[in-house]
């Protein structure tokens, strides 16, 4: 059979993969610990699967609009407007599976053949993929380590073209953890009017900041600010929620009506449950999350420093989300045994043969000096894999 261009263009993603093979070791019985799944370790709150259990109980089984049910667009508004200080109307909201659907959408709907989207990098792996799937072209903008990896207004400018269409900005930020302040965003709103583009917000960390750090939405900077920006959320970070699939995206009507279309021909709608426990989600107390937050800051004090403590390591420190990019070039050209370390997948590679960790190479992420560990896991699985991670930085020569 032969598989379109399109289709056979796309890379898979490099995170899934190693976190599959890390599963596939342990299910035959190998002691794998794993940093590299982007999910939390937490049960979704219990008030939020009752609302689920209730819905099913009550029939809300069937088709619902493409958009989403009215009563999950209402509280999405809601929450923007407590949260962010941002007034949208429901029609300016589309719900869809998981907020990468959402990114989905918003690139098929604005990008014709050959449009630009600056992405900075290291980046998310996904990013590059599904602006490619719609016919864009990715162009990438690196940040440097030291400024946190960060890419600023007049970097982004100077990689501005007549077919530059968008800027994608992640904050806070995988694979990195920084966070945008309300200066650095500012500078890009600037461009937005003057280079007539718009600025796709991935804003699905939200609430995953830590140590004095906060969140701001570019959106909320000014009314034009807020009429060329694509704001995409979600459920599953905040809420422990990566499996139920509920993403959504706040945008100029326009555009909002033009997604919307294009779903209803390619999922019909979200999954009409899980929009119940989304309204649940949003609505309801925000205990556990603060509680959540409160353990991913006190995992994220203990993981940097035990990669600080380790000779030929080092990493900045993240303000948000749940990754930390390691820096492991000083390791560049060391072997083990007869296998050299000569960039970030050799060195997952041969970590996962002979201490059983699995991180994810930084290579997916446009940053081959580094590998990232997430550290939505435990606290007993951040001690022990370090300590593998040291022993296995000991025996190479």
């Amino acid at each position: 059979m032969k598989i379109s261009k399109k289709v056979a263009a796309v890379q898979g993603s490099v995170t899934l993969a190693i976190d599959a093979k890390a599963k596939a070791m342990r299910a035959a019985g190998e002691d794998v610990i794993g940093f590299g799944a982007g999910e939390p370790d937490f049960d979704t709150p219990s008030h939020i699967r009752a609302a689920a259990v209730a819905a099913m109980e009550a029939g809300k089984t069937r088709y619902t609009p493409a958009a989403g049910e009215l009563a999950l667009q209402q509280a999405i508004c809601a929450k923007l407007l407590r949260d962010n200080g941002l007034q949208y109307e429901p029609n300016q909201i589309v719900v869809s599976n998981g907020a990468k659907h959402s990114l989905f959408n918003i690139f098929q709907a604005l990008l014709d053949e050959g449009d630009e989207v600056i992405v900075p990098s290291p980046c998310w792996v996904s990013y590059p993929e599904l602006i490619r799937m719609a016919g864009g072209v990715p162009v990438f903008v690196k940040g440097e380590k030291s400024n946190k990896y960060k890419v600023g207004a007049a970097e982004i400018e100077r990689a501005v073209s007549p077919k530059t269409k968008a800027i994608l900005i992640n904050s806070p930020n995988n694979p990195n953890g920084f966070v945008y302040s309300k200066e650095e965003l500012s500078g890009i709103a600037a461009l937005l009017p003057k280079r007539d583009l718009y600025a796709i917000s991935d804003e699905i960390y939200e609430y995953l900041v830590y140590g004095g750090a906060e969140h701001l939405s570019i959106a909320s900077l000014s009314g034009e600010a807020k009429a060329r920006t694509i704001v995409v959320n979600g459920v599953s970070k905040a809420y422990a929620m990566t499996g139920w699939r509920i993403g959504y995206t706040a945008s100029p009507v326009e555009l909002a009506k033009a997604m919307t279309n294009f779903q209803s021909h390619s999922t019909s709608n979200p999954n009409s449950i899980a929009q119940h426990a989304a309204i649940a989600a949003l609505n309801g107390p925000t205990d556990e999350l603060k509680s959540m937050v409160a353990e991913f800051a006190r995992r994220r004090d203990r993981i940097v420093a035990l990669i600080r403590g380790i000779e030929g390591l080092g990493c900045v420190e993240p303000e948000g989300a749940f990754y930390v990019m390691v820096d492991i070039s000083a390791l560049f050209g060391k072997k083990l045994g007869q296998k050299a370390i000569e960039g970030s997948m050799s060195f997952t590679e041969l970590l996962l043969s002979e201490e059983k960790v699995a991180v994810v190479p930084g290579d997916g992420f446009l940053e081959d000096d580094c590998v990232r560990l997430s550290y939505a896991v435990s606290m007993g699985s951040i001690e022990e894999g370090l300590k593998r991670i040291d022993r296995f930085v000991k025996k190479l020569h």
